[in-house]
């Protein structure tokens, strides 16, 4: 019996992901909770719950508790906070572990204390909190602290996280609203102004994942994909192909907006630090940094190299377990409470 003292959690705005010490990734499952209207009992969390987004009757909710990645409803996210940890842990009550949550560097102290709040409440011993990207930083394998300039991009669902590390502290950072939702988004409005048709989330996410890119693709490269929904004249049902060029254009603004604060960053950084970047370049983690040519996309934008991280979608969460398991060095990057 394996009795687990220590758990990393990255809690998302789309997805959680928990990393358990010696065992790596243990859950990697939306951050959806389905609610019963009548009682609020919690009827499901995680993947089974995502299955019921846009598909649930009068009676149930399928939410999302956390907003651009804090908390938006605290009783939700204590309910899927123990979910994950009971889950983690394998029903063993007994032991109430040890938790470290990732948290976006620009939140407020209200915001960081909800989510201790509920950490502790949903059964853990003693919470920490890390921003996120120094856990990025500590899982893409950066030294964050040597005396060296490192940049880290951490594009998740909510937000993305810019930040310059230096000395195992953030140097200069920005935190702006932009992630994976809003592309999704962006997706759905412009399918229903270009074509006339309703697509749901779930439908937007998969096109962006499938064809989906951020530069335009050379003429012979393009993406194609079909695409159900419901058309916005008739009501009905009706299939449509659209290109991975008809998502690029869709994500214009946002990943303009993406290119501004990521510009901003490298403005507040000192000359000194700015000349290790230009030597590394920036490191790129989260899920959305997997969409084809955001990196050459910002590295065009700002002429810095940008890479994209081994596992990208991996990283907040191996970082905030690695940082658990050595405490003692990286003490100055960590928030504790008990």
């Amino acid at each position: 019996m394996i009795f687990v003292k220590k758990i990393g959690i990255d809690l998302g705005t789309t997805y959680t992901l928990v990393y358990v010490p010696k065992r790596g990734i243990v859950i990697n499952e939306p951050s959806v909770v389905a609610i019963s209207v009548f009682d609020k009992k919690v009827l499901a969390v995680g993947d089974e719950a995502r299955e019921m987004i846009g598909r649930t009757p009068d009676s149930i909710i399928a939410t999302r508790p956390l907003k651009n990645g804090v908390i938006a409803d605290y009783k939700t996210t204590e309910s899927m906070l123990r979910y994950f940890i009971n889950k983690a842990v394998g029903g063993m009550k007994i032991f109430r572990p040890e938790v470290m949550i990732a948290v976006p560097a620009g939140i407020t102290s209200t915001e960081r204390r909800a989510v201790i709040d509920a950490t502790l409440a949903a059964g853990a011993k003693a919470a920490f909190i890390i921003k996120e990207p120094i856990a990025a930083a500590i899982g893409a394998d950066i030294p964050i602290g040597s005396a060296s300039g490192h940049m880290i991009v951490d594009m998740g669902g909510g937000t993305s996280e810019i930040a310059v590390i230096s000395l195992g502290g953030i140097v200069a950072n920005t935190s702006v609203r932009i992630g994976g939702n809003k592309y999704d988004a962006a997706i759905g409005e412009y399918v229903k102004k270009k074509y006339n048709l309703a697509i749901g989330e779930r439908s937007a996410e998969e096109v962006k994942i499938k064809i989906g890119s951020a530069q335009y693709l050379p003429k012979g490269e393009k993406l194609y994909m079909d695409v159900k929904g419901r058309d916005m004249l008739t009501g009905l049902p009706r299939t449509i192909m659209i290109s991975s060029d008809d998502v690029t254009e869709a994500l214009q603004n946002e990943l303009q907006g993406l290119i501004t604060a990521v510009k901003s960053v490298l403005y507040q950084t000192p000359p000194e630090l700015s000349a290790d970047i230009m030597d590394k370049g920036m490191v790129l983690s989260g899920g959305t940094a997997l969409l084809r040519n955001m990196d050459k996309l910002l590295s065009q934008a700002t002429g810095v190299p940008a890479y994209v991280a081994e596992d990208s979608l991996l990283c907040v969460a191996r970082g905030t377990g690695i940082a658990l398991e050595n405490l003692e060095s990286y003490k100055r990057s960590i928030l504790s409470a008990k």
